[in-house]
């Protein structure tokens, strides 16, 4: 089991960012992050085109005082979430900093997934319309941020998926809350093989709401502007195309139930759909340790009932995994040097005991996530998504 004794999860309050707020169109930004206001419109744009938006822990102070701010500035009425330049809303953490962090300062990342986890549930229980628009590619911390809004739009353009087990480690940032409510065993079969799915997709399985064609984004922005967040989708919804991954579902719903990797491998392997072999073939690249406390992270998520409930387990799993082998050696191969040719420890799923991949769930003691409960807001938020379905 990686120790986790060293580790603390003090945050640094004194970092928020300046206000947000302020009447009339103005800007604030830190060059990561660009925080507008433009009447009752504030608006998030993550900043960092030539790294596909990817999230650093700067970035997710400054939006979490943002969202703080607004909430209670009651000229704000809509939030709206985008990514700058052409090529993702946001791809996910700055892996390379989780990998020089795991090396140099493990407490900067238990402190960079305690700000991150508190932001999820902060979006999630948000008392203002949230909108975001999941365009282009959304992946990792990028579905921690957009997937848990009141208001999820993807269009013909989107990419969306959670790819850790591809670096050996295990879906996060309210993932493993997600991929575990979609129909049958379609998120199983994502999170392992570390898969993306469409817009249309991403509606079929409860990880967004509306489809709107990406030419139609720039007036959706603009009417959010002068019409509650519901009426403005409405507006400029579109018909939702079909969804690729639920023709799939009867291979995947019979090829991935249980709880044990090996056992899904295997029905994969023996399966008479190609795309089984090839989910197999997908699925025997990744790291076995990641594999098997990914499948136990999704049943457990499963039986929990509040997404709170999912990140403080996803944060006893998220300091275990980085203070092991697998997720620093991941990185390595994908980003660093570029391989792709990880050397995983364990190499094989026999190695990786149920007592190993049990000891990823044990209590952190002082160290545990506490995150604020909100059955209020959770609710309200359940009954929007239906109401505009």
């Amino acid at each position: 089991m990686p120790r986790t004794d060293s580790i603390t999860t003090t945050s640094d309050d004194s970092t928020r960012a300046a206000s947000a707020t302020g009447a009339g169109a103005s800007a604030v930004s830190d060059n990561e992050v660009l925080l507008q206001r433009d009447g009752p419109l504030a608006r998030i744009v993550l900043n960092r085109p030539k790294a596909l938006n990817a999230l650093t822990h700067g970035m997710i102070r400054t939006i979490a005082a943002a969202l703080t701010d607004w909430a209670d500035d009651p000229a704000v009425q809509t939030v709206l979430l985008t990514g700058s330049g052409d090529r993702a809303l946001c791809a996910g953490g700055d892996i390379v900093s989780i990998y020089r962090d795991a090396r140099t300062d493990p407490d900067e990342n238990a402190r960079f997934w305690a700000d991150e986890y508190t932001l999820n549930a902060q979006i999630k229980r948000y008392p203002k319309p949230f909108v975001a628009l999941m365009d282009r590619i959304v992946l990792g911390g990028g579905v921690g941020l957009s997937g848990h809004a009141s208001h999820r739009v993807v269009t013909e353009r989107t990419k969306l998926g959670m790819p850790e087990t591809t670096i050996g480690f295990v879906p996060d940032v309210g993932g493993t809350y997600l991929y575990s409510r979609t129909p049958g065993e379609l998120g199983t079969h994502l999170a392992l093989t570390a898969a993306t799915m469409t817009g249309a997709d991403a509606i079929a399985l409860g990880l967004a709401d509306s489809f709107v064609e990406s030419t139609q984004l720039e007036s959706l922005a603009d009417a959010l502007k002068r019409m509650p967040a519901a009426a403005a989708i409405a507006e400029h919804a579109s018909t939702v195309p079909p969804a690729p991954l639920l023709a799939e579902r009867a291979w995947i719903d019979e090829c991935y139930a249980g709880n044990d990797v090996a056992t899904i491998i295997d029905r994969l392997q023996t399966s008479s759909v190609t795309a089984a072999d090839d989910a197999a073939a997908a699925i025997l690249a990744k790291s076995p340790t990641a594999l098997r406390v990914t499948l136990e992270s999704l049943r457990r998520a499963r039986d929990l009932r509040t997404l709170e409930e999912v990140l403080e387990q996803e944060y006893r799993v998220s300091l275990r995994m980085v203070a092991g082998h697998d997720v620093i050696e991941g990185i390595r191969a994908q980003v660093i040097d570029k391989d792709r040719n990880p050397a995983w420890q364990p190499s094989t799923l026999s190695d990786v005991s149920d007592a190993d991949m049990q000891a990823y769930f044990a209590p952190l003691g002082e160290r545990e996530l506490r995150l604020p409960r909100s059955k209020t807001h959770e609710t309200r938020q359940t009954t929007e998504r239906e109401a505009t379905a």
